[in-house]
């Protein structure tokens, strides 16, 4: 295995898989290399791809320097053998392409003159050899014929600087493309203008998460202010054109209108909830309430609030504050009042009434998950749900409210059974290396869950 990179000491090293003993070293060139492969024929080299805009060609084992191509003027972005390495190709920042002989390292020719308009950031061979496919920042993909040297078909990906493309695989049948927003494009050979299919997912951290009214849509939404739509049987995505917000989603709730009208809150919103007619969020000043597309009355605050909850069956509103204590306040006619607080022993992070109405669960910086009844706000049971290690980012109701998922910081899901308060599941390393950032249940066995590695899952919940 061969890793590169930006490195203190070195820019890369060769080690084996298994036992990770060292074969071989990484050296002569002195700037971070961008990109490595072995040749997977016999006799074996590695050719790396370097900053310093040269090929580094190495043979073993054990691996050691044997010569540099200084062919590109710019960074080398992508080097790559083809499946019988016969040949290899680079491509760099200067928006050239250039093929080698594998054994000799010798080069053969450069594709087109310069093959891109833009930086070259990825090439992928065809499986048989004959034909390459190359991406660049100049928003076009090319299919390159080997033996003539020419194009084959000419890819336009769109005219927006997200348009650029970064990375491209040949898989089987299949020729994809990712782009610097994070779409993934099938390519169509046989319709170059139009891909096949497009993934639309996100390439920024997931801050917010909400269901159709049906249960059928999951819609997901990313801190730098996209929506994205999903199918929650099949996966299928898109993006919600227009419903952007150009900065960090707090908060989100389905009514089954994609686009309603505009509401000015006056201070950055943290969290909103909707039932019938009424939505109350909670900004860093204030809670309002609003009506057919109005604000029709606010509360200053004078704590940081977290999230927000409504229970219109009790006109009540739930409101998790930074000063480690849930607001609770009484809705009547538009207006709020306070009625009660509940103390925590760090700040609140989440906090939501159950469908039923007899529930308000709460979850804190102190690793701690507190369920109350309603609308006495006393503990509902002594047992202590606090088996979390970290701050716990949400909690979420299953719809017959049952159960009570939580996640944290600890990249950990744990749903806890509120006729058996005394046990739980665990879900160790739910979004591996990434936070949890919203849950929510399509049903009473399907947990949504989201997190700072911009991935949506759907988990299947075995019961207690």
């Amino acid at each position: 295995m061969v890793v590169v990179g930006e490195g203190r000491e070195r820019f890369g090293h060769v080690f084996m898989s298994e036992t990770g003993t060292s074969v071989g070293e990484i050296s002569g060139q002195s700037k971070p290399i961008n990109s490595c492969d072995f040749k997977p024929s016999r006799p074996f080299r590695i050719i790396t791809g370097s900053e310093d805009n040269t090929i580094a060609v190495f043979e073993g084992p054990p691996f050691k320097f044997k010569m540099t191509k200084q062919e590109h003027s710019r960074f080398v972005q992508a080097v790559r053998y083809s499946p019988s390495g016969n040949h290899f190709a680079s491509a760099g920042f200067d928006g050239k392409v250039f093929l080698y002989d594998g054994a000799s390292s010798d080069l053969v020719s450069e594709l087109g003159s310069p093959a891109h308009k833009g930086g070259v950031y990825g090439v992928a061979w065809k499986p048989d050899g004959t034909q390459l496919l190359t991406c660049s920042g100049d928003k076009t993909c090319k299919l390159w014929d080997i033996e003539t040297k020419s194009v084959v078909s000419e890819f336009n990906m769109g005219s927006d600087v997200e348009d650029q493309q970064v990375s491209c695989l040949w898989q089987g049948d299949y020729l994809l493309t990712v782009s610097l927003s994070g779409f993934i494009s099938y390519l169509d050979v046989n319709n170059p203008s139009t891909p096949v299919r497009v993934i639309k997912g996100h390439n920024k951290p997931i801050t917010a998460l909400a269901l159709s009214p049906d249960r059928s849509t999951v819609y997901t939404g990313s801190h730098d202010g996209f929506i994205t739509r999903w199918n929650a049987k099949t996966g299928e995505n898109d993006r919600i054109q227009g419903a952007g917000h150009g900065n960090q989603i707090n908060g989100m709730k389905s009514t089954g209108d994609l686009l309603g009208p505009e509401v000015k809150l006056g201070s950055q919103p943290r969290g909103l909830d909707i039932d019938e007619n009424t939505i109350v969020t909670v900004t860093v000043k204030q809670i309002s309430i609003v009506e057919n597309g109005s604000k029709v009355s606010s509360l200053p605050i004078e704590y940081e609030a977290s999230s927000i909850s409504l229970d219109h069956e009790h006109g009540l509103v739930a409101v998790g504050g930074s000063d480690s204590k849930v607001h609770i306040y009484e809705l009547n006619n538009k207006t709020l009042t306070p009625k009660t607080e509940l103390d925590h022993l760090g700040p609140v992070t989440d906090c939501t009434f159950s469908p039923s109405n007899e529930y308000l669960v709460a979850s804190d910086a102190n690793r701690k998950v507190i369920l109350y009844t309603v609308p006495a706000f006393t503990l509902a049971h002594n047992k202590e749900w606090g088996f979390h290690n970290a701050k716990v980012n949400c909690v979420a109701w299953s719809p017959d409210s049952a159960l009570v998922a939580s996640g944290s910081l600890d990249t950990t899901i744990i749903i806890w059974s509120l006729a058996q308060p005394a046990k739980h599941i665990i879900i160790k390393n739910a979004h591996p290396q990434s936070q949890i950032t919203r849950l929510l249940w399509l049903d009473n066995d399907l947990l949504v869950s989201v997190g700072q590695d911009c991935n949506t899952k759907i988990w299947e919940i075995t019961p207690f």
